[in-house]
């Protein structure tokens, strides 16, 4: 693997580290903001490096007539869609508040932002990355505009074709080359046969000198491993403390116990990956010794008599000879006697191991 590399709030992604787990809070704090950092600390002690929301002007996203539209969701927060999301949206006030208390912790926080007036509101707020959901893949200006401010972007591919990838791809890289694009599936949650994972892999072909992440919106765990395997970078899982609190996104984020497990099944994956290279550890030594075979002498044996086939066993536990010198052994003279189970060593037939290999090298 190459180590394409991003460097975020002072943490490095690259193919070389293990994987760079964004918290989605999204809007399950319910608009408390107590509760939102009850979830930045949860999501802290269970190991993931960053915390994401959502900030939407909603005035100027939606049009008067969807904004004034009757919301009658059991997950309504006002009778309208409008006035819904207003109610989830923190003011400035409470933001500068979430943002010191990530910083108290140690944990990054950052945020989609869905409009202009979101990116202006979040950039006077100094976020030192930014998220771009996959509705605005194809909304080139406001990618550009929110590119403009020189950090990090993540930006989400749920619904895309290869060719609005890449034409997002080509407009921000020379604006902005610190980019992430994260293989994601829109659905909420997305059934296994749609989470298409090994585009991970066609996204680390075609954009090869940036990180590749996974937006995983299926609520278990197992599939973030195999976004790892298949070279995803970056995870971006739901998070909530209660998946019976109201919200549309509760039911298919994971609860603490969960990231939990998930983040230390990634570290885990990352350190037995290994280097590729095939060795004996210490912890094998033991086992093999029990379950492996050695050569000894199938009776009691004079010395000066020559080894036949029939001479020799092949018993456990391996503590001698290994069986592959049988063939080398047949043939040579004893140098002293053997008793029947008793390791035939190369001493004892007056040669070394380094002689045994070469002539196994020339047979």
């Amino acid at each position: 693997m190459s180590d394409r590399q991003l460097i975020v709030d002072s943490v490095k992604i690259g193919d070389n580290e293990d994987m760079y787990v964004i918290a989605e809070i999204g809007q399950n704090h319910e608009g408390d903001v107590e509760k939102c950092k009850a979830l930045f600390d949860s999501a802290k002690l269970c190991g993931a490096q960053a915390v994401k929301l959502q900030k939407r002007d909603n005035r100027s996203l939606y049009t008067k007539e969807y904004y004034n539209t009757p919301y009658n969701s059991e997950n309504a927060y006002a009778p309208t869609y409008g006035e819904h999301r207003e109610f989830l949206e923190f003011d400035r006030d409470e933001w500068i508040e979430l943002r010191n208390h990530s910083k108290k912790i140690g944990i990054t926080l950052f945020s989609t932002a869905w409009d202009y007036k979101s990116a202006d509101f979040l950039e006077d707020l100094d976020m030192p990355m930014y998220k771009i959901a996959s509705g605005d893949l194809k909304t080139l200006p406001l990618i550009k505009y929110v590119a403009s401010f020189g950090k990090p972007l993540f930006v989400s591919t749920g619904g895309a074709s290869l060719e609005d990838v890449r034409r997002m791809y080509d407009t921000i890289a020379p604006i902005n080359p610190q980019l992430c694009i994260m293989q994601c599936t829109s659905g909420y949650p997305p059934t296994f046969e749609e989470l298409n994972i090994r585009v991970v892999e066609t996204y680390r072909r075609e954009f090869p000198d940036i990180p590749i992440g996974f937006s995983s919106h299926d609520s278990g765990i197992a599939m973030a491993l195999l976004g790892y395997m298949c070279g995803a970078r970056v995870l971006e899982k739901h998070f909530t403390l209660n998946r019976a609190w109201k919200g549309t996104d509760q039911a298919f984020s994971l609860e603490p116990n969960g990231l939990r497990r998930l983040i230390r099944d990634l570290q885990r994956a990352r350190i037995a990956l290994g280097d590729g290279i095939k060795r004996t550890y210490p912890s094998e030594i033991a086992p093999l010794i029990k379950m492996g075979k050695k050569i000894v002498a199938s009776r009691d044996l004079s010395a000066g008599h020559i080894l036949t086939l029939a001479d020799i066993a092949i018993k456990s536990p391996g503590d001698g000879v290994a069986p592959y010198f049988q063939d080398v052994m047949v043939g040579m003279k004893l140098k002293s006697s053997v008793r029947e189970d008793e390791n035939i060593t190369f001493e004892h037939l007056g040669t070394t191991e380094e002689a045994a290999v070469r002539a196994l090298s020339e047979a």
